[in-house]
């Protein structure tokens, strides 16, 4: 056993090797071409202008120039060959090919030369960019363990994490990563889940706690019994979240691209128009001069910085807001968070924990241990959060059996309990049935749960909920920074709802709200087409609103999966300020990419107009076209390096 395991170690350090000398082959074989020009570009000038040697002259100089041109120019022309076969003539490959083989009719060889590596070296930055940024979304998200050890005929055998079935036991040893998605068995556990919601203090989890696959084990071994599959656990999920956000392209990068389009062809006819037109107009016309503008004119106009250095910046927001537990399925919605000026919100889960409290029980003519069995042996099998409560709270260790169980949207559950018919929910459910009840408990201020057995009134649960830390100050702050109206809208009591929204100073507040009625409300508050609205929620019943807002936000902790799947943007810790935390990295985004924009379209005008006018030389047209894309480039970086406590 001992001679395999080395024998694996050794193999995966072979193999590690080997993938290393792989990718530096790789790397060099990327550079070598851009070195090659380099170094015969340098040794030309050094040739011509500095030792001035009169062997390096008429067809040997242009014969050494091409030969310098061939690495860098070749791969150029021939894309843009490629793309002119598919009837794309107007592309930056055709701009620069144009220009630097120009530049060689004009004498002008080494800045020819120079031109064409420049930007080949420009391209190779960008490119280097934009495969770190999609590789540091990757390695933030890429926690997947390649193996669980699962409980099989009283022993754990080692297998991968997709040959795992739901309800079965795994373990995890300490650093060990859990590789799918469950509950503790365990009595606790220290968790580290800074890969999956940003946060780097530990979490602590207790039995019958859920965990998230990609957590890692602190210390001692636990056991988890596993509740999804590999591909639906959360780590699977996000990742694939996040690696096809880059797909969904913001309304500035489509527009950007649409416009290239347009651009270049207005800039090879405006060329032509600088080479020929003087003709007509100036005394001293020389051709060479006004062509040699004209091809200086094409090098500043390519809009390769552009092109590049947007999706560049939308990449460093993902990557931003996924370090930090916000995950944004698309750049448009980076965009579109920005304009939000109306946050709708609902409230249990989203804004308070979701972690109730049995506070009171009322019965009626039934004992509260029978009351409770029925109750309990019902809430068993629901997932809701109060549900969950009762049946902490009750912790019996016989339950009636249940059959003919039903889920009855934003009213409560009904199911035959002990050969009895079992309702718990809220007053609605029982109206729905026609079953009669004390009026008094509609002034029942706390969450209520109202239970009937075969057709009769059998009493009431009250349940506590407390609100999530940091909610006032974080709705605070989105009122400073411009939003313009907050609302609360909740399934919960309308009264509860109401002083909920009092004591955070929400603007306004409607409770008791089936899932149709929060559509409606959402309806209409989206008729108003000055608003752009977002709405925050957790649950099942919440998907059809988060759908139908401009921005939909779901808690993706103990948000249900239909919630998730729905909403535009994922918050993994659940934490409210994080809200705002994601509108601030949408900004921070914008505005960057705004830049770029102003500095490419500012230095090519200014180049540009010095061009025409026969100011400016090739080398300051490198400078409007590689220079400020390498800045562009520097510039959308620094959103990955920010931090956004």
């Amino acid at each position: 056993m001992k001679k395999k395991k080395i024998a694996l170690k050794d193999l995966q350090s072979k193999k590690k090797k080997e993938e290393t000398h792989h990718h530096s082959d790789s790397k060099l074989k990327t550079y070598l071409p851009a070195i090659i020009s380099f170094v015969m570009l340098v040794i030309g000038i050094l040739l011509d202008q500095v030792v001035e040697y009169e062997f390096f002259a008429g067809w040997r100089k242009l014969a050494w120039y091409l030969i310098a041109y061939i690495p860098v120019g070749a791969p150029v022309i021939w894309q843009g060959l490629k793309s002119i076969s598919k009837g794309d003539f107007y592309t930056e490959f055709f701009l620069m090919g144009i220009a630097t083989l120009g530049a060689f009719y004009v004498g002008e060889f080494a800045e020819g030369v120079a031109v064409m590596l420049f930007y080949t070296v420009g391209e190779l930055f960008q490119h280097s960019a934009v495969h770190n940024a999609k590789n540091n979304i990757r390695a933030l998200l890429d926690v997947r363990p390649n193996t669980a050890n699962v409980r099989r005929d009283d022993k754990y055998i080692s297998v991968h994490p997709e040959e795992v079935e739901v309800g079965e036991k795994i373990q995890v040893k300490v650093g060990g990563k859990i590789p799918l998605d469950g509950i503790l068995l365990s009595e606790s556990a220290r968790l580290n889940t800074a890969a999956l919601t940003g946060e780097s203090l530990p979490q602590s989890i207790k039995k019958g706690d859920q965990v998230l696959s990609g957590s890692i084990n602190l210390n001692g071994v636990i056991e988890v019994e596993t509740t999804k599959i590999f591909k639906d656990s959360s780590v699977a999920r996000i990742i694939e979240l996040v690696q096809n956000a880059s797909s969904r392209k913001s309304k500035t990068e489509l527009f950007i691209r649409k416009f290239a389009r347009i651009y270049t062809p207005i800039i090879v006819y405006s060329a032509l128009a600088l080479t020929f037109l003087p003709y007509f107009f100036v005394e001293t016309y020389v051709f060479q001069d006004w062509l040699y503008r004209a091809l200086i004119f094409l090098v500043i106009s390519c809009p390769c910085a552009l092109v590049i250095s947007i999706p560049l910046g939308y990449f460093g927001g993902l990557g931003a807001a996924s370090k930090n537990g916000i995950l944004f399925k698309g750049a448009s919605f980076l965009d579109e968070i920005t304009k939000i000026n109306t946050l709708v919100l609902d409230k249990t889960g989203t804004i308070t924990k979701g972690v109730f409290k049995v506070q009171k029980i009322v019965t009626q003519e039934i004992p509260e241990k029978d009351f409770l069995n029925y109750l309990i042996s019902l809430d068993n099998k629901s997932t809701h959060p109060i549900a969950k409560a009762i049946v902490e709270y009750g912790n019996l260790e016989t339950r009636y059996e249940v059959e003919e169980i039903h889920e009855i949207s934003g009213k409560g559950l009904s199911g035959k309990v002990n050969n009895k018919q079992v309702l718990a929910g809220n007053a609605k459910l029982l109206k729905q049935f026609n079953i009669s009840f004390p009026e008094d408990i509609h002034n029942v201020t706390s969450s209520i749960v109202v239970v009937a057995i075969d057709g009769l009134y059998a009493g009431y649960v009250t349940i506590s909920d407390e609100l999530k830390d940091g909610v006032k100050e974080t709705l605070s702050k989105l009122k400073k920074n411009g939003l313009k109206e907050i609302i609360m809208l909740s399934g919960d009591k309308d009264s509860i709802t109401k002083e909920v929204a009092k004591g955070l100073n929400i603007d306004w507040a409607k409770g008791g709200l089936l899932p149709e009625d929060k559509l409606k409300e959402m309806e209409i508050l989206k008729k108003d087409s000055s608003r752009k609205v977002a709405f925050v929620g957790d649950g099942i019943n919440d998907a059809p609103v988060l759908a139908l807002s401009d921005v939909g936000i779901a808690m993706g902790g103990l948000g249900s999966d239909v919630a998730i799947e729905t909403a535009d943007v994922v918050i993994q810790t659940d934490q409210p300020s994080k809200i705002w935390m994601g509108m601030r990295i949408g900004r921070s985004t914008r505005k960057i990419v705004w830049q770029n924009i102003v500095l490419a379209f500012g230095v090519k005008a200014i180049v540009l107009i010095l061009g025409a006018f026969g100011i400016a030389t090739m080398w300051e047209a490198v400078f409007a076209d590689v220079g400020v894309a390498f800045l562009a480039i520097l510039n959308a970086i620094r959103l990955q390096r920010m931090e956004w406590k």
